[in-house]
C-alpha cells in the first residue's frame, strides 16, 4: 500500500511539473519597426498584438525582451537564448537553414520611397531654359515680320501709317493674330510683296505651331522622367539607403544597386530626412506607416512592390513551439481575429 501511495505521488508531482511548464511564460525578442513592434517598455505593434493573442490560444504568458537591432533578435533566436522573435521578420532560406519559421503571418514585399523635392512641380517642368528660348525666338521672329509687314504696307493702309517707332507694337500684334488667329479681316496685306509674305506665313505657322507644340512637350517629358523615380533603374541618379544585413539591402546587392546601409530603421529614417540620402528601398507597409504619420513630408512610394515577402514568427531549430503556434495562427484566422487586427493596423 506505501509503495502504490509513493508512485501516485510521484505521478502527481510529474504532473504538477508538467503543468507548471506549461504554464511558463515564454519570451519572445523584438526590435523597433513601426508599425509591427514599438515601444521598449509598454510594448505595442501589429506584431506584438497578434503573438499575445497566440499565446492566449496556448493558454500561455508572453513577454517581450526588445533589442537593439534586427541581427541580435535573429541571433537570440539561434542561439536558442530566447522562445522566439516576432516583429517583420521575413521568411528566407538563408534564415530558414538555422531557424524555424511558423505559417506567414503577414504579405510583404518591398518599395521605393523617395525625396519629392527631386520632383518638379508643373510650372518648372514648363519653363525650362529650353523652352524659354523657344519662346523668345518665336517672339523675335514675330516682331521682326511685323515690322518688315509695316515696311510693305505703311503707303499702303491707315493701321500701318505710322512711324517706326510707334509702329512696333501693332505690327507685332497684327503678326501674332496672323498665326494665331488667321488675321484681320479688314487689314489685309495690299501690297504684293505683304500678301505673299502673309500666305507664306499662314502656311508655315502650322508647321511651326506643331513644331513649337512638340519641343515643350518633349521639354517637359525629358524633365518630369529625370525627376521622379518609377523604378529600380532610375536609383543609379540617387544615394539609395537601408538597413544594414536586411532582405531590401541584399535585393539590391543582387541586382548591383549602390546603396548605404544603416543599423537600424530609425539611423535609416535620420539620414533620409536630414538629405543624407534621397531613396529609401524597404519594407513596403513599414515605409507606408512612416509616411502616413508624417503628413508634411513631400516624399512619395513608387507604386511597384519588389520581392514579394512573408513574415514569420522565428523560432529556434526543432522548436517544439512550432505546431502550437501554427494550430493557434490558424485558428484566430478561422475565428475573425487576425482580420480584426489586420484591420485594426492597418485600415482595410
Amino acid at each position: 500500500m506505501k509503495q502504490v501511495w509513493l508512485y501516485l505521488t510521484l505521478v502527481l508531482a510529474l504532473l504538477t511539473a508538467g503543468g507548471q511548464a506549461m504554464a511558463q511564460a515564454l519570451t519572445f525578442a523584438t526590435v523597433e519597426r513601426p508599425p509591427f513592434s514599438m515601444g521598449r517598455e509598454d510594448q505595442t505593434g501589429f506584431s506584438i498584438d497578434l503573438m499575445r493573442a497566440v499565446s492566449d490560444q496556448l493558454g500561455r504568458e508572453v513577454r517581450f525582451v526588445t533589442v537593439d537591432s534586427f541581427g541580435e533578435m535573429l541571433g537570440q533566436v539561434e542561439s536558442g537564448a530566447v522562445d522566439g522573435a516576432i516583429a517583420n521578420i521575413s521568411i528566407t532560406a538563408a534564415r530558414e537553414a538555422v531557424m524555424d519559421f511558423t505559417l506567414p503571418v503577414f504579405e510583404s514585399g518591398l518599395q521605393i520611397m523617395v525625396d519629392g523635392g527631386d520632383r518638379l512641380p508643373l510650372w518648372r517642368q514648363i519653363l525650362t531654359w529650353q523652352v524659354a528660348a523657344y519662346l523668345a525666338l518665336a517672339l523675335v521672329a514675330l516682331w521682326g515680320i511685323g515690322m518688315l509687314m509695316w515696311v510693305f504696307e505703311r503707303r499702303k493702309q491707315p493701321y500701318f501709317d505710322r512711324p517706326a517707332r510707334e509702329a512696333v507694337f501693332p505690327a507685332f500684334w497684327w503678326a501674332l493674330n496672323l498665326i494665331v488667329n488667321g488675321g484681320f479681316e479688314e487689314r489685309q496685306p495690299r501690297s504684293v510683296p505683304g500678301r505673299i509674305m502673309a500666305t507664306g506665313m499662314v502656311f508655315g505657322s502650322l508647321f511651326v505651331v506643331s513644331l513649337f507644340v512638340a519641343q515643350i512637350t518633349a521639354a517637359m517629358t525629358v524633365n518630369a522622367l529625370t525627376s521622379s523615380v518609377t523604378g529600380l533603374n532610375d536609383l543609379d541618379t540617387r544615394r539609395v539607403g537601408t538597413v544594414a544585413g536586411s532582405t531590401a539591402s541584399a535585393f539590391l546587392s543582387a541586382r548591383s544597386v549602390e546603396h548605404h546601409t544603416y543599423a537600424g530603421l530609425s539611423d535609416l529614417l535620420e539620414a533620409f530626412e536630414t538629405g543624407m540620402i534621397n531613396a529609401v528601398v524597404f519594407d513596403a507597409p513599414i515605409l507606408r506607416y512612416y509616411l502616413s504619420h508624417e503628413p508634411a513630408s513631400d516624399a512619395y512610394l513608387v507604386e511597384t512592390v519588389f520581392r514579394a515577402e512573408d513574415y514569420g514568427i522565428a523560432l529556434p531549430s526543432g522548436s517544439a513551439l512550432r505546431e502550437p503556434l501554427n494550430q493557434a495562427l490558424l485558428t484566430l484566422r478561422e475565428n475573425g481575429s487576425y482580420a480584426a487586427l489586420v484591420t485594426n493596423w492597418f485600415g482595410d
